[in-house]
C-alpha cells in the first residue's frame, strides 16, 4: 500500500481512486454475468446509478461545509445511497463535521458505519483510528484501545500505538503508555510529537 503521512492524504487518494476507476470497477465486476442484453442493461443502469451518486455526493459535500441544513442533507444522502462507495466517504465527512461540533455520539455512529461497511480496508482503518480518537474524547478508554487494536496494517501501526498510549496515559497506566509510545516512535514518522509525549509521561509518572 502506498504510504501517506496523514489520514487526510489517504482519504483524498481514495476519493481520487473512486472518481478515476469507479466505472471500470463496475464493468469488471459484471464481465462474467454473460448475455449481451443482460450485460448492457446491467452496465447502463449501474453506471447511471454511480454517476447519480457521484453528482449527489459532490453537491452534498459542498453543502455540508456551508451550514446546518447541509449537515442534515448529508445524512439524507447517506440514507439514499447507502449501498454505494460514496456513502462511506460521505460518512467520514459527516463524522468529521460532527466531531468539530463536539457531537461525539453522531461522529462515533458514522465512523462505526464506515468501519463495518467500507469495501476498501484502507477506509476501514482510517475510520477505526478516528473512532478510537472519538472514544478517547468520550472517556471510553477500553473501547479506544479495542478500536486501535483492529487497525492491523503496517501503514497505520504508529498511529494505532500512539492512540493506545494516549488511552493508557489517561488511565495512569504509565508503563503501558511508555511501551506503546516507544513502539510508535520506532514505527512512525512523528518523532517530535512522540518524543514530547514520552517526556511528558515521565513528568506525569513522577507527579
Amino acid at each position: 500500500m502506498e504510504q501517506y503521512e496523514t489520514e487526510e492524504q489517504q482519504v483524498e487518494a481514495i476519493k481520487r481512486f473512486w472518481k478515476e476507476n469507479g466505472s471500470a470497477l463496475i464493468i469488471g465486476a459484471v464481465l462474467g454475468l454473460g448475455g449481451l442484453y443482460g450485460w448492457r442493461y446491467y452496465n447502463d443502469s449501474q453506471i447511471e446509478t454511480k454517476e447519480q451518486a457521484s453528482t449527489a455526493y459532490e453537491t452534498a459535500t459542498v453543502k455540508l461545509a456551508q451550514d446546518e441544513k447541509g449537515f442534515t442533507e448529508a445524512k439524507v444522502y447517506l440514507d439514499e445511497h447507502a449501498g454505494t462507495g460514496y456513502a462511506t466517504l460521505m460518512a467520514l465527512e459527516v463524522a468529521q463535521k460532527a466531531a468539530e461540533r463536539e457531537d461525539f455520539t453522531e461522529a462515533a455512529k458514522q465512523l462505526e458505519f464506515v468501519a463495518n461497511n467500507a469495501e476498501l480496508s484502507t477506509v476501514q482503518f482510517v475510520a477505526r483510528l478516528r473512532l478510537a480518537r472519538i472514544q478517547l474524547a468520550q472517556g471510553e478508554f477500553d473501547l479506544a484501545i479495542s478500536s486501535a487494536d483492529k487497525v492491523t496494517a503496517d501503514a497505520f501501526k504508529s498511529q494505532s500505538l500512539e492512540i493506545k498510549g494516549d488511552a493508557y496515559l489517561a488511565q495512569q497506566l504509565f508503563d503501558k503508555a511508555r511501551a506503546a509510545y516507544s513502539s510508535a516512535l520506532e514505527n512512525g514518522q512523528r518523532d517530535q510529537v512522540l518524543k514530547m509525549k514520552l517526556d511528558n509521561l515521565a513528568v506525569a509518572a513522577n507527579g
